[in-house]
């Protein structure tokens, strides 16, 4: 399975944290796991650009962080249940990647936690439904790698080019 065995008809944009306005006419799906390298690329590279369109109205983006059983990303299963799911989640997800490799070399599952709490400034969220309903979609989806990012049909990583993401927010 690859990104081309991805079924957009199976996604929706009603589960994960919305960022924009509801009415945006562009929605961006995003799957990413916190922990993932590809993923804090993917942030890093294009999120001012997602942010201006943002500001626009012209996009609204939905965030579905993606538990992953790979043991490497198991610790950002761990984070992802202290991002808030409203609008300073950009804020905290940022804090989380710029910290990725503090709280990544944590060995024990409470230590990442009390990293959020305590260095971080963030607290449990209650996030169990939403989990489960992302992982359900997912693997309905056939969404298996990260990041996985959907606008229309159009799916890509966080490889797409700048050009090439405008030219798909500009349609």
């Amino acid at each position: 399975m690859g990104m081309t065995d991805v079924d957009v008809t199976k996604l929706n944009t009603d589960t994960g944290i919305k960022i924009g306005d509801n009415e945006a006419p562009i929605k961006v799906i995003e799957f990413i796991n916190i922990r993932c390298p590809f993923c804090r690329q993917w942030f890093d590279e294009k999120n001012d650009l997602l942010q201006e369109y943002v500001n626009a109205g012209k996009i609204q983006r939905v965030i579905k962080l993606f538990d992953k059983e790979k043991p490497s990303l198991a610790k950002g299963n761990i984070m992802h249940h202290h991002v808030p799911t409203d609008a300073s989640a950009l804020s905290a997800i940022q804090s989380i990647y710029k910290t990725q490799d503090v709280w990544g070399d944590l060995e024990d599952h409470t230590e990442i936690a009390a990293y959020a709490v305590n260095e971080l400034g963030l607290s449990l969220q209650e996030y169990e439904n939403m989990t489960t309903r992302i992982l359900k979609e997912a693997e309905e989806a056939n969404v298996f790698f990260i990041p996985t990012v959907i606008i229309g049909e159009e799916v890509f990583d966080q490889k797409i080019s700048t050009d090439e993401l405008k030219a798909l927010l500009d349609k």
